[in-house]
């Protein structure tokens, strides 16, 4: 890209854009790649931005402190998953209790983004059913023949 743009553009690279369909950040690298002779390496895997509980292992140790009392293997132990009926919101309320000033925490979203990798399924609270009264039987009524 670099070479074609300095050969046929004179080194514009917005003309490039608009003639090509180039990137003109991509053509401007390759105009300095072109005239240095050293190849720019972009690492896009060296951008992932670090997980919450990566920055702040404090938060991850008090949320497992927090949830290990409220969580329950599954009945028939197939799976290791931990299932517990505290929301994320209670959670974070908790968190609250602990000390944890607001500013400092996560938003709720993020807070149940963590219980999902630390491999805590959050489930939906079964609601109780109302359970139908039963009706009584009529009574029989007897027909006296006459």
């Amino acid at each position: 890209m670099g070479d074609v743009t300095l050969l046929l553009l004179d080194g514009k690279h917005r003309i490039a854009e608009s003639v090509f369909g180039w990137s003109r950040t991509a053509v401007e690298m390759g105009i300095n790649e072109f005239q240095t002779g050293i190849a720019c390496v972009n690492d896009i895997s060296a951008r992932v931005k670090p997980k919450t509980e990566e920055k702040n292992p404090k938060l991850l140790a008090d949320i497992q402190a927090i949830m290990e009392p409220q969580s329950e293997t599954e009945s028939s132990l197939r799976t290791t998953l931990l299932y517990t009926n505290m929301t994320a919101n209670a959670v974070y309320g908790a968190l609250l209790e602990k000390g944890w000033a607001a500013e400092s925490l996560p938003t709720v979203r993020t807070i149940s983004n963590i219980l999902m990798r630390q491999e805590y399924r959050l489930r939906t609270v079964a609601k109780t059913k109302v359970q139908k009264k039963q009706q009584k039987p009529m009574p029989s009524l007897k027909m006296s023949g006459t």
